[in-house]
């Protein structure tokens, strides 16, 4: 039995990220409510993740999303720091993207909680955790020499 958490980590968390313009209450309640849905998903004898990890943030807002998309990343690395991973300097990649109201996309292979998240009433943040550090990379066709 393995005592690390199983990747690839995936959970969503209910409600809009906040910003780092937001209040010290908001920040603290967001991040509350990131930790909770991570422990949720991660089996009470697990340790820490160590090692180096990509971590995809997907927004689903309710309503268009003011502010730069950016502004809403830290404070959801920072609430996972000691809860899934040791330090948030871990992570080696980030894939981060909003999906509007009205937007049109389709994922080709939509996992059972990126299904959630975007069939989602309220706004959701779908969260994924992985040690492979290139995994949406292998999904890319090469240059040509050349190019």
């Amino acid at each position: 039995m393995s005592l690390e958490p199983p990747l690839p980590l995936e959970f969503l968390v209910q409600g809009t990220p906040t910003s780092l313009q937001g209040s010290a209450r908001s920040r603290d309640e967001w991040q509350e409510r990131v930790r909770q849905a991570a422990r949720a998903v991660i089996p009470l004898d697990a340790w820490l993740l160590l090692q180096p990890l990509a971590v995809t943030i997907y927004i689903f807002p309710a309503t268009v999303l003011p502010g730069d998309i950016d502004n809403r990343v830290k404070h959801i690395l920072d609430a996972m720091t000691r809860v899934v991973y040791l330090e948030d300097r871990q992570i080696h990649r980030i894939v981060v993207q909003k999906f509007e109201p009205d937007a049109i996309f389709s994922f080709s292979a939509a996992s059972r909680d990126l299904a959630e998240a975007m069939n989602s009433e309220g706004p959701v943040v779908y969260l994924r955790i992985t040690d492979d550090l290139h995994e949406e990379l292998q999904r890319c066709s090469p240059l040509p020499n050349g190019a």
